[in-house]
């Protein structure tokens, strides 16, 4: 029998998660002990657990690439980056969300402990080198949202928005699980280096054909692309603002770190094979987002389909299969996730107890009421939309420049036409902020850390736009 040796594996690259996961147990147990009128360490805990973390990640950045724990855990730049915003949107989640939920009695422990665990989850997809470390982050934060999702009990549209979402992300989660097995039974490892050398070697294996198509089936569940896209809207519309908040933002982050690798670093050599699979969801996507968001009278509903065709745009810059492809796709993501955070944010700004201001009604006369945050929110627009000198037009700019070279200018054209008819439905909104007279005058009740994290958001969207270069040099995949 032979001797098998045990070699201790590197912790430090794994430092922060390591924190997150230490941090999130020891909220969920002293969040026992809190009253309710104590729930506020919890919601500072949670805060201060994400700044520690991003500290950690920064502190131990190198430019250099680090595997540890058999090979099933990669500590990259990239890696890095997107772990950092992933921090800094769910903290800017965790601030806007603290009124919405004390208003409606949903200061509780269990939101930030699963805001958390989803932030672990996440990591564990980023820094995943081998498909089950890359299973085991997804289901950590897909099981998170699920119960997020239906943490309003008593309200029938977030528990049916929960039911669809968990019965669909268990069907798409087993695609994902059926792909990667049959990935596994031709290549024998689950370490996506050794996957990325034997498809070097069998790139028109009809059974690894297979297993790459229902591993993007499953990709393409999780980052909402059509015609996998039925959850997007009725869990925005169901989920309490907060949550929908955060499951439109962060999660989209993982998800592009899960594409980048499974598809990118593990089935690299097949990339003929899903580059005419992912250019069939980009069209789609962009059409049907873009158009349908144009009848929807609901903002959250809007923004759900405006989510979709911007997903389109990601996959633009994946599916180039360049370094710069790859780099103007990370660019975009970030991009998107800062004025999803900055769209659903303002949604919640406006909403006060017994009242959700997600119908485009309720917008109507923003300037008459606060003209500052009318003026936020005509930024936040204007960068969905692709407006210069937006950082939202430079994310399009950059993708549609890397579908351009290589030599696919039908589908740069393509999304440039479908951005132009997404432009009305956001118009739309700061028509109704600037022309329209309000129908309600209440007093807007934000408090002083929404107003402002809000402002700094859609300054951001302005001065990135400005300044492009300043995130575009932290996105360089090499």
């Amino acid at each position: 029998m032979a001797n098998v040796s045990f070699v201790m594996p590197n912790f430090v690259p794994a430092i922060p998660e390591m924190f997150v996961l230490g941090m999130a147990c020891a909220i969920l147990i002293l969040d026992l002990f809190f009253s309710d009128k104590d729930r506020v360490v919890t919601y500072l805990l949670s805060v201060a657990t994400l700044v520690g973390a991003a500290i950690l990640t920064i502190a131990l950045s190198t430019d250099t690439r680090e595997l540890t724990f058999n090979g099933s855990f990669v500590r990259d730049p990239m890696g890095d980056v997107l772990k950092v915003f992933i921090y800094v949107v769910t903290a800017f989640t965790f601030i806007y969300s603290r009124r919405y939920l004390e208003a409606r009695g949903l200061f509780k422990g269990e939101y930030f402990v699963l805001g958390l665990f989803g932030v672990l989850g996440m990591m564990v997809m980023v820094s995943a080198h081998n498909m089950l470390t890359l299973y085991m982050g997804l289901e950590l934060l897909s099981l998170s949202m699920y119960a997020m999702v239906a943490f309003q009990r008593d309200s029938l549209k977030a528990t049916e928005a929960a039911m669809k979402y968990f019965i669909l992300g268990a069907l798409a989660s087993g695609m994902l699980l059926y792909g990667m097995s049959l990935i596994y039974g031709m290549s024998g490892s689950l370490d996506l280096a050794e996957i990325a050398a034997y498809v070097a070697l069998n790139n028109t294996n009809v059974v690894l054909m297979l297993g790459l198509v229902f591993a993007i089936v499953g990709l393409a569940f999780k980052l909402g692309a059509v015609p996998f896209h039925m959850w997007v809207p009725d869990v925005y519309h169901g989920a309490p603002t907060s949550v929908t908040l955060y499951i439109g933002t962060a999660p989209k982050i993982a998800a592009f770190a899960m594409v980048m690798r499974l598809l990118v670093e593990g089935l690299g050599d097949l990339h003929h094979q899903w580059q005419d699979m992912l250019i069939v969801l980009a069209v789609l996507s962009i059409a049907l987002g873009n158009v349908i968001a144009i009848a929807q009278t609901n903002i959250k509903r809007m923004l759900a389909y405006s989510t979709i065709s911007h997903v389109g745009f990601i996959l633009l810059g994946i599916l180039a299969g360049t370094e710069n492809g790859y780099s103007s796709a990370m660019f975009y993501v970030v991009v998107y996730t800062l004025m999803s955070l900055g769209g659903f944010a303002m949604i919640i700004m406006l909403s006060r107890a017994g009242f959700e201001a997600d119908k485009l009604d309720d917008f109507k006369g923003l300037n008459d009421r606060s003209p500052w945050l009318a003026l936020m929110m005509l930024v936040l627009m204007f960068s969905m939309a692709g407006v210069p000198p937006t950082v939202g037009f430079y994310a399009k700019l950059s993708v549609l420049q890397a579908v351009v070279q290589v030599e696919l200018v039908w589908l740069a054209v393509y999304a440039v036409v479908f951005s132009v008819i997404g432009a009305f439905y956001y118009l739309r909104v700061v028509k109704v902020m600037y022309f329209d007279k309000p129908d309600d005058t209440t007093p807007l009740e934000a408090s002083m850390a929404e107003r402002i994290v809000i402002s700094a958001n859609s300054l951001a969207m302005l001065a990135l736009g400005i300044f492009p270069a300043v995130l575009m040099q932290l996105m360089v995949i090499r």
